[in-house]
């Protein structure tokens, strides 16, 4: 069966629509800058959407006094684009939504905390209401009038590229016609002290595949896809999702194993269900946090599948951060335009090549390139590591 990308939506440091990013993209212009969401003692640079929640309610039409988490709505407003992109409408029959996010409500579960703690009589406890993941999800789903298949995954930084995967096999076994797939993600000020705890976060604007890497920066956003089977189709599809894995290195709580191993057979079992073979991939849209070890280990991983040929690759986290659980629902987007309109990413900010694997990215943006297959990495915490495989149809 073939499973059809139709929708595209998202929203990023770079841009609110597919559109802006794209063209912030084209022109080499990130959205890393100082924290301004919320106080922290922490100087770090990340990528912010450059919209407040009033304003973000605002566009979607929503009540501007509810506290609504920033998950949901910049959720929200991407999968709204998604689905008015792909043509879907509410109460369409067999249709799913499948939302991936680490961060969930957080971000008012720390408002109410600060004035719990101060007295327990005081605090909004509608707060407290956006804590779960699943909240955004549910809300994100009656609000685009989805009333089949709904779930929620949270595995870290692999959680929508899950969300995804999930996605293609409810329709691929007949379930559903249609999902909206992908994922969203918040910055709080427990995400940011988080990394900050493991000692990856970068002082300095994130250098992914450059041996001078020294770590992250963090981000927010969200990105959806809409995929359907040939007998939902309303539009010409962007491209065919043809392969995905997950797999489970099971090295460490938070790091990749050093050779790569789960990344590997992550990206090895997508080409092989795709039915093609490594030397036929175009284009890597590698996970390429900027971290020491990351980076070294999904280069490696590389160098395994393709006997030392790598294609093409880059990193987008240059331009919009780490955002998370919403990281691959957001390069989903950008690796079906890759395919859709035969784009090469660039890899911001990179001068000289790891030493110990010798790789160089691609710094140029271009279009038009003759592209058939792009593979797409999403690599989480305890080695839960996803990829996909986006291809002409």
């Amino acid at each position: 069966m073939t499973i059809y990308v139709t929708g595209l939506g998202v929203v990023s440091a770079i841009g609110c629509g597919v559109e802006e990013n794209l063209d912030a993209l084209r022109h080499y212009r990130h959205g890393l800058d100082k924290v301004s969401l919320f106080e922290t003692a922490l100087d770090v640079p990340v990528g912010e959407v450059k919209l407040d929640n009033e304003t973000l309610a605002g566009m979607l039409s929503l009540d501007k006094g509810f506290p609504y988490s920033r998950t949901m709505l910049l959720g929200l407003l991407a999968a709204r684009e998604a689905c008015r992109d792909a043509g879907i409408t509410a109460g369409m029959p067999r249709t799913g939504f499948i939302s991936g996010t680490s961060v969930g409500g957080m971000d008012r579960s720390e408002i109410f905390y600060e004035s719990f703690r101060n007295d327990p009589e005081q605090g909004d406890i509608r707060l407290t209401a956006s804590h779960d993941c699943a909240d955004s999800t549910l809300r994100m789903a009656r609000r685009l009038g989805i009333t089949g298949f709904t779930t929620t995954i949270s595995t870290a930084c692999s959680s929508a590229a899950n969300a995804i995967l999930l996605g293609a096999r409810l329709i691929r076994s007949g379930r559903l016609d249609t999902v909206i797939v992908g994922g969203t993600d918040a910055l709080c000020r427990f995400t940011l002290n988080g990394f900050n705890s493991l000692k990856i976060l970068d002082k300095e604007l994130c250098r992914p595949y450059d041996n001078s890497r020294a770590g992250l920066n963090l981000g927010e956003g969200a990105g959806y896809i809409v995929l359907q089977n040939e007998k939902a189709l309303r539009r010409e599809p962007y491209c065919c999702l043809t392969g995905y894995a997950n797999t489970n290195d099971a090295f460490h709580q938070t790091g990749s194993s050093p050779e790569g191993n789960g990344a590997f057979r992550a990206m090895s079992e997508a080409v092989t269900m795709a039915g093609i073979t490594p030397d036929e991939v175009s284009y890597v849209n590698v996970h390429g946090t900027g971290t020491p070890l990351n980076d070294l280990s999904e280069s490696r991983a590389m160098l395994r599948l393709f006997d030392n040929h790598v294609p093409p690759f880059a990193s987008v986290k240059g331009y919009i951060g780490h955002a998370l659980g919403g990281s691959e629902g957001i390069e989903a987007v950008y690796s079906a335009l890759c395919v859709a309109r035969g784009i090469l990413l660039p890899n911001l900010r990179f001068a000289t090549s790891i030493e110990e694997t010798a790789l160089t990215p691609v710094v140029r943006y271009s279009e038009g390139n003759p592209i058939r297959h792009v593979l797409s990495n999403a690599f989480g915490f305890g080695g839960n590591e996803t990829s996909l495989l986006f291809s002409r149809p």
